[in-house]
């Protein structure tokens, strides 16, 4: 889809543009973008071309970007019904939002927001959040920072409550027809205990 090369979740606050970041960006800028928060194993090829693209025209639009980059992975490597430069795309839009940082902020807030006794249910759509998730909610759950080989906890770190998804509740395949992206979402849930928080 044709459309300015944009990716802000609000306008009106951030200045920073996925277009500033891919035609201003170092060459090791937009490696680390494109490696930490898109996780592309392309990644080195694709900033090439960016920067090859990017002598003569800035890039301006999603298409451009998504073409160059569709141009570069082989198509026996491109998957059927998923675009190439969804993983591109995803780096770029947290970059530009600072997605991980918010969520990391959310997650500190949440016990404080829930009454003693609530629970949180969020869903995640790639793995760079679901990772981050995870690992908050088994820290609320065994706190405990002793070293492994003390016999008990000297530490006083009490759990905050359980885990309810041990592993992350996904969509059904009816549910990913009747709505295709829903396809990567990850439901986790975790049920505060009423005399922790």
């Amino acid at each position: 889809r044709e459309g300015p090369l944009d990716m802000r979740m609000d306008p009106d606050r951030q200045q920073i543009t996925a277009a500033h970041l891919v035609n201003n960006s170092s060459e090791q800028e937009l490696l680390k973008i494109l490696r930490n928060f898109g996780e592309e194993r392309f990644a080195r090829k694709i900033v090439g071309k960016i920067l090859e693209f990017r002598e003569k025209n800035p890039l301006k639009t999603t298409k451009e970007l998504a073409q160059l980059v569709s141009s570069v992975i082989p198509r026996r490597l491109q998957k059927q019904g998923f675009n190439p430069a969804t993983l591109t795309f995803q780096a770029l839009r947290i970059a530009v939002n600072d997605e991980l940082q918010e969520l990391e902020v959310l997650l500190k807030q949440i016990p404080s927001l829930l009454k003693k006794d609530g629970r949180v249910a969020l869903i995640s759509f790639h793995s760079l959040e679901d990772r981050i998730v995870k690992h908050q909610f088994r820290k609320w759950e065994n706190p405990c920072v002793c070293p492994t080989d003390l016999p008990y906890c000297i530490c006083g770190e009490k759990p905050r409550g359980r885990v309810l998804t041990r592993r992350p509740v996904n969509a059904t395949k009816k549910e990913v027809a009747d709505n295709p992206r829903s396809r990567s979402a990850h439901l986790r849930v975790f049920a505060f205990e009423k005399t922790v928080l």
